[in-house]
């Protein structure tokens, strides 16, 4: 009897121990005023009277123990201001950075991150994060974190924090103003959760325990921060946030030569506590990052990410409709590129534009955007007004209904202009399915274009579903994309397809040696063409094995057996006067591909991906990796290499493709930055120099210096140059 009460006793230890660690919370106390210096150290007598998020799990290498080295979270808060002490113990001072510039990547050294759902729907989120050097980061989670395509890293807003660094922890201070947030008027909990990456002792660990195949920034597993009095109505300041650029370019082709004087601005304002109106006026965008060079050998354009401030915010909202690989209707890149009379990618001005954004209440979010561009007759490039509307209204418990209308218009009758080009719409709607344990996640939409002599055939309807647990991963897709269907200001790869993918994983978890998981995986992928009779034009048949170790390094093998039957010529060397592959014709390939990366912890990490196989009718090898080493904690360098030799029979070109991007970032204080990015791409013919240097002598508030400059690869000729001064300053009023 005594055994079995025991047993009893211990069984209902168990259970409730597991009920606690399956939700957690802690009050935010009120006070009325404070004296908190944000300097990193927890000097202030008022802490001690703070509650805090502590005990902490261990989500890598294992999720079944609590973290070894433990962090604790007290929060305050007033009428005005969040305020955020964090002490975080660690095994020594040989912490791991790779800058100290703002916004740092965190998954390769070390951090403390926090998450904010403020309005408890475990979709979006607030991110704020800060490193032992006191390093900030801040940007914005959507999709209920399922995917790291939710993360908005761009996004930015005026807060205060810094670290201290003592021998076996370090301790950070944040002030975050309440205006940095959206919320309800008298919310009295947030979702809440803290992740944080440990080098030293090889752990990441989280407040809330989370499964290991789940993200350790997914939302499914979200504690509660409990406000001890309702919060009050927030009036965020206007932004006005204008710049002056001065440029200096020069195009060597066209002999041409520019000197300009660029004024213009954005102005950000609060519309309640939840919605956000953004006004921009010529803007500017010479000081964004450019873009990354690929190797592209498909038929199919390459999708780029966006970088520019404007487009950021609430991106999810315009972004996330459709297929974001295959039918994606809204892609705001679109907007302030066109294509030149010689079919090259040119920048198109933009005169002004409005986003109107955010949410009406816990369930309902809106967004309006409208943007003006330029003509340019010239180049036979219209003025256009771009237009995208989009609802969504949550539905059970983090699944949401969406509906949008993009409308791309000229704004008057240009002679060059097609009769065709001189509208686009795109009207939708989707259905965004999360589970409540997050173990199925899909979608369904249907969307239809409308353009002046479309044939009707202009439907794109389709849905995935998606199956995560622990040991199985199910994912399966199918889409139709009528050949008329058309979205100018969307991401459509290809027209006319009926695409089918049933992908299965099953997942390994030794409970001991070097391997912390290991996976097979068979992701076969089919293409009909309904205007060929639904003819199989595509399948991949791509089966893998894939290890992870627990040093975070991983390996994987992989065998691809491929057909395609194209419908068009098709030239994958780029080559000038080469012989292209001839259309109306089926080529089967295979290929066998190996993939290694290396403890990203290290001061020294490198990846490498090779493969060799058929390509077409003829043969080809390929080998990419990237290098990367960094002087901690000021500079960090970067080695990007592509090589691709292809070799296909007589009269057919064959060729070696060559893509090489050395990159060196150095941050002389958290105030001065420098970054060079080399570019060479022999497929590109393009010798790229990107040189720039930041000031940020207040916060927000930018002084630039960029330089341009490009060069044809086979004749080493200059193509263009360019110099930019900008000036930008963050004002709130």
């Amino acid at each position: 009897m005594t055994k079995f009460l025991s047993a009893l006793a211990l069984l209902l230890t168990t259970l409730f121990s597991f009920a606690q660690d399956q939700h957690k919370s802690f009050t935010v106390k009120y006070i009325s005023s404070t004296e908190i210096i944000p300097d990193g150290i927890l000097d202030e007598a008022i802490w001690e009277s703070a509650e805090s998020a502590h005990d902490f799990w261990e989500h890598f290498p294992v999720n079944s123990v609590q973290a070894s080295q433990q962090s604790d979270i007290k929060m305050l808060y007033d009428d005005k201001n969040l305020y955020i002490g964090i002490t975080v113990n660690a095994a020594g001072k040989n912490y791991m950075v790779q800058t100290l510039k703002r916004d740092f990547r965190a998954g390769d050294s070390d951090n403390i991150t926090m998450l904010f759902d403020t309005f408890n729907d475990g979709t979006n989120a607030f991110l704020f994060g800060i490193n032992p050097f006191g390093v900030r980061r801040e940007g914005l989670l959507s999709g209920g974190g399922n995917d790291i395509r939710g993360f908005t890293m761009s996004w930015d807003t005026k807060w205060k924090g810094d670290s201290k660094m003592y021998d076996n922890y370090y301790t950070s201070e944040l002030i975050i103003p309440l205006t940095a947030f959206k919320f309800k008027e008298g919310e009295t909990k947030w979702g809440f959760n803290s992740y944080r990456f440990d080098t030293q002792s090889n752990e990441t660990s989280a407040w809330m325990k989370i499964p290991q195949n789940q993200n350790v920034f997914g939302m499914t597993f979200m504690g509660d921060m409990i406000f001890e009095r309702p919060l009050g109505k927030s009036r965020s300041p206007i932004a006005i946030i204008p710049y002056i650029n001065a440029i200096s370019q020069k195009d060597f082709e066209n002999d041409d030569k520019f000197n300009n004087v660029k004024i213009g601005g954005d102005a950000k304002i609060a519309i309640g506590n939840s919605m956000n109106l953004d006004i921009t006026v010529n803007p500017d965008f010479s000081q964004v990052e450019v873009d990354n060079q690929v190797t592209n050998l498909t038929r199919f354009e390459v999708s780029l990410p966006e970088k520019r401030q404007f487009f950021i915010d609430n991106s999810d909202l315009f972004g996330s409709f459709g297929d974001v690989r295959d039918a994606n209707p809204f892609f705001s890149r679109r907007i302030g590129i066109a294509k030149d009379i010689d079919d090259n990618s040119i920048e198109n001005k933009i005169i002004g534009g409005l986003r109107l954004s955010g949410k009406l209440n816990k369930d309902f979010r809106l967004g309006l955007m409208n943007i003006l561009t330029e003509a340019d007759e010239a180049n036979e490039i219209a003025s256009n007004n771009n237009t995208m509307f989009a609802i969504q209204q949550r539905v059970f418990a983090r699944s949401n209904i969406s509906m949008f209308f993009i409308n791309r218009q000229s704004i008057k009758d240009y002679d060059f202009l097609a009769e065709e080009d001189k509208y686009n719409r795109v009207l939708g709607m989707d259905y965004n399915l999360i589970s409540k344990d997050n173990k199925w996640n899909g979608k369904f939409f249907m969307h239809k274009s409308f353009e002046p002599e479309s044939d009707g055939k202009d439907l794109a309807t389709g849905g995935t579903i998606d199956y995560n647990s622990r040991h199985y991963n199910i994912y399966s897709k199918l889409v139709y994309i009528g050949e008329d269907f058309r979205s100018d200001l969307g991401f459509v790869r290809r027209t006319d397809i009926l695409k089918s993918i049933l992908g299965v994983e099953r997942v390994f978890w030794p409970k001991k040696g070097v391997l912390n998981s290991h996976s097979f995986q068979f992701f076969p992928i089919f293409t009909w063409s309904p205007s060929m009779d639904l003819k199989n034009t595509d399948y991949t048949l791509r089966s893998s094995w894939e290890a992870r170790f627990n040093d975070f390094s991983m390996v994987s093998v992989n065998m691809s057996n491929r057909f395609t039957f194209l419908t068009d010529d098709f030239e994958p060397t780029g080559e000038d006067d080469a012989v292209a592959l001839p259309g109306n014709q089926g080529y089967h390939y295979n290929s066998l591909e190996f993939e290694y990366r290396s403890d990203r912890r290290k001061l020294f990490a490198y990846s490498l991906e090779s493969s060799i196989g058929r390509f077409f009718n003829g043969k080809r090898y390929s080998v990419e990796g990237m290098l990367t080493y960094r002087f901690q904690p000021k500079v960090f360098i970067s080695l990007l290499f592509d090589y691709n030799k292809l070799e296909l029979p007589q009269p057919y070109s064959s060729t070696d493709l060559w893509l090489l991007s050395p990159k060196i970032d150095i941050t002389f204080n958290k105030s001065l930055f420098w970054s060079t990015l080399v570019q060479y791409s022999t497929q590109q013919d393009n010798l790229g120099f990107n040189s720039r240097l930041q000031w940020r002598f207040a916060p927000l508030s930018d002084l630039y210096l960029v330089y341009n400059d490009n060069y044809f690869v086979n004749a080493f000729a200059p193509r263009s140059r360019s110099i930019n001064l900008k000036f930008t300053y963050w004002l709130n009023i």
